[in-house]
């Protein structure tokens, strides 16, 4: 079945590279992405679907109903991309300066396109399916966005699924697990002030540089010395800006971090801790802070039912060598976690092998995964919208 499936996929390779190759070459940072969703809509806009573009801002949901059944799925893929410069050599490599798809949301839309196509040329399935394309995963606003824009008033589902490609796991494999999948995150800026000076004479002013330094050794300790080894946690400082010359004392820096906690009390003790640490450390060198509390994650749960049915309809599309159940768990984060307190779902990860993780300048999409995970998604929905002999098709 599958092996059928791949195979008319492949038939329209050409056309799948192109939606790829396109995003890949014009990236758009998180609420931003206005063009992408142009882009996308306009490529969907001819298969028969109901379109609906604005949804959360930029989000889109095209929606294609066939037969008599009255269930629903909604399939999930993310668009947005970093504020990251990528130094790959590839022959559709972004064109936005410090902008690029290193995450792989371009892969992502594109393998919901193409089983969004096959799905409408085949109409093999009893029931509505709902490609539900986001805009914002990265900064954890695109699904809460669409949520209170009214996405699963305005386009019920019955169950709701995403899939994300992960480097290290083994090329078009797919792997399910129930339960806290992925963490919380809190992307937080702290800004501490001290006061510039002549490099010469540090006497004059209050370095926010080593106050900063001090700042950063002191947060490594909050995970190591208080959450308990059993349980998850990282804080982690990705970016550490300050000053612009080697003779002058700086008069701020600012720090980005990421926070990331499996459990409601993890959570709490850590943003805590990161208060307290950033006062303490801050006024200890003299200097005022300012604490910039970013949008929240949430916990990331799989239902068990439903990621069991999923894992279900892949093993017997793939067969038992391409599909693992229970599958690894993560510190990563996804607001498609937001969805699945609405409606129950799963989150699966398909394999992208040896590249580099994600978010690294050198990440690469797997191309070899387009068709793949476009199957998935259409073994899911012939699975889940299943036609049986007293249905009647359009």
């Amino acid at each position: 079945m599958m092996n059928n499936i791949v195979k008319k996929l492949e038939e329209n390779r050409s056309q799948i590279d192109e939606w790829f190759e396109h995003m890949h070459r014009y990236p758009e940072l998180s609420m931003n992405e206005h063009e992408t969703a142009k882009y996308l809509a306009s490529v969907i806009s001819s298969w028969g679907y109901e379109v609906e573009t604005g949804v959360g801002k930029y989000g889109v949901v095209a929606s294609l109903k066939v037969g008599n059944g009255d269930k629903s799925i909604g399939l999930r893929a993310d668009f947005d991309a970093l504020p990251i410069q990528e130094v790959n050599d590839l022959p559709y490599k972004s064109m936005v300066e410090g902008v690029s798809h290193l995450c792989g949301h371009d892969g992502h839309s594109t393998m919901l396109l193409a089983a969004g196509k096959y799905l409408a040329e085949t109409k093999n399935f009893n029931g509505t399916v709902r490609l539900i394309f986001q805009p914002g995963e990265e900064t954890m606003e695109g699904g809460p966005a669409m949520i209170e824009d009214g996405l699963f008033d305005r386009f019920p589902v019955d169950a709701v699924f995403g899939m994300h490609n992960m480097p290290g796991l083994a090329l078009g494999k797919l792997y399910f697990a129930d339960g806290d999948v992925m963490a919380a995150v809190d992307n937080w800026e702290i800004v501490l002030t001290g006061k510039g000076s002549h490099g010469a004479m540090p006497e004059l002013g209050i370095d926010p540089v080593v106050a900063g330094s001090s700042l950063v050794m002191a947060l490594q300790t909050i995970v190591a010395r208080n959450v308990a080894p059993a349980n998850s946690a990282v804080v982690t400082v990705g970016a550490f800006q300050s000053g612009s010359a080697g003779n002058a004392v700086a008069q701020s820096a600012i720090l980005r971090l990421s926070i990331r906690t499996k459990t409601p009390e993890d959570r709490t003790l850590v943003l805590d801790k990161v208060r307290s640490l950033t006062k303490h450390q801050a006024e200890g060198y003299g200097c005022t802070y300012e604490i910039r509390e970013g949008i929240p994650g949430a916990v990331l749960v799989n239902d068990v039912a439903e990621t069991k049915k999923a894992y279900e309809i892949a093993r017997e599309a793939f067969g038992d060598e391409s599909v693992v159940y229970p599958g690894p768990t993560f510190l990563g984060s996804d607001d498609f976690a937001f969805m699945l307190q609405q409606k129950p779902g799963t989150y699966c990860f398909i394999g992208n092998g040896d590249t580099p993780m994600v978010h690294h300048p050198r990440f690469t999409f797997n191309k070899a995964n387009l068709t793949k995970g476009a199957a998935y998604w259409v073994a899911l929905t012939e699975g889940y919208l299943a036609v049986s002999a007293g249905d009647q098709n359009d």
